[in-house]
């Protein structure tokens, strides 16, 4: 893990002691892996997922998939054409519910440790709107496992990832930046913002030292007593003013700035139409933004970086990101349908 040896770097020169690492990493997993099974199977939150997957469980016959997959490579290889890919056995994968907690994890309960540092999600994106709630049983779940209090948990929100939108509109990748948000509700966590320093075309963004910088912040702030500026700037609240809505942050540091061009860039605003339209904006002493579109005369609603790949430049003069948000509720995109609906 490179996010993982930047974070114990950092620590070991700020600090001066060695810090040792545990790596429990698996690529491209999903979080329900990690939890033990039959804490989900007790959950009803999660009935409809885990009902897919004993779908799967009951009916997916991996030797006839590899049977036909041997016939299509020989096909391929008759009629000069590319190769199929293997199939992956999904029984034995990263997604199933429960696999890495069984796997990869439980074999570390136990050891004595300071904290965790987590760099999850892109799997979760279509589900986002249950992530807000898988995530903080998945967190709560370990630290009742290791018997070692509530102990840090500190995580790395999304990256931007995938094209730009031309306009504003929804997004399952700001809908699960916005349940890790979410989970900062729970006691000694902290959350890294880092959809500044991904690329649109790589889902692994190959700046892993600014990534782990962040979150070694974190722990030195939080855990060690070094005074380092760690937080990211969040909405507080809002105002609104005529034509404009007035935005309230917390957490500022030394103040907002707009990085590389003199104004904010990010914002989308919407009347009770529920249509989104790119905001101006302009900011107010230390920790204000006010924004506007002349598009919109009657605005009820803000939202900033939202969108898979933002376009954002609002960040503290400690150069940390403002965090995404958005100041409806409106309906997500990902969230389950509701029982009604699926009649």
């Amino acid at each position: 893990s490179a996010v993982g040896y930047f974070f114990g770097r950092q620590l070991l020169e700020s600090l001066d002691i060695p810090i040792g690492l545990i790596d429990d990493a698996w690529g491209g997993s999903a979080a329900e892996a990690w939890v033990r099974r039959d804490l989900l199977e007790k959950d009803g939150r999660f009935a409809d997922y885990l009902a897919q997957w004993k779908n799967t469980e009951a009916t997916y016959d991996h030797e006839a998939a590899m049977a036909n997959w041997k016939t299509a490579v020989e096909k391929a290889k008759a009629e000069k054409k590319p190769l199929p890919r293997q199939p992956q056995n999904p029984l034995t994968g990263q997604h199933r519910p429960g696999n890495l907690y069984a796997g990869v994890l439980h074999p570390t309960i136990g050891y004595g440790i300071r904290g965790v540092i987590w760099y999850q999600g892109e799997t979760n994106a279509s589900r986002a709107a249950n992530y807000a709630e898988l995530f903080p049983f998945m967190i709560e779940h370990w630290r009742q496992e290791w018997k070692q209090g509530d102990f840090p948990f500190y995580w790395v929100q999304l990256a931007d990832f995938m094209a730009e939108q031309a306009q504003p509109g929804e997004s399952s990748w700001a809908e699960l930046r916005e349940s890790q948000t979410k989970t900062l509700a729970l006691p000694n966590t902290g959350q890294a913002v880092i959809y500044d320093v991904g690329e649109g075309r790589d889902i692994h963004p190959r700046d892993k030292r600014t990534v782990g910088n962040r979150l070694a912040r974190i722990a030195l702030a939080r855990d060690y007593g070094i005074a380092v500026p760690y937080q990211s700037p969040q909405y507080e609240k809002m105002e609104k003013k005529g034509n404009k809505i007035l935005l309230t942050f917390k957490d500022v540091g030394g103040g907002l700035y707009a990085f590389d061009v003199n104004e904010p860039k990010g914002f989308a605003i919407a009347g009770a139409d529920k249509v989104w339209h790119w905001a101006s904006g302009t900011i107010v002493g230390a920790n204000q933004v006010e924004v506007w579109s002349d598009a919109v005369t009657d605005p009820v609603a803000v939202r900033y970086a939202w969108a898979d790949n933002p376009i954002a430049n609002l960040r503290s003069r400690d150069n940390l990101p403002v965090v995404p948000f958005r100041t409806d509720d409106w309906p997500l995109t990902t969230a389950p349908a509701k029982a009604e609906e699926k009649k």
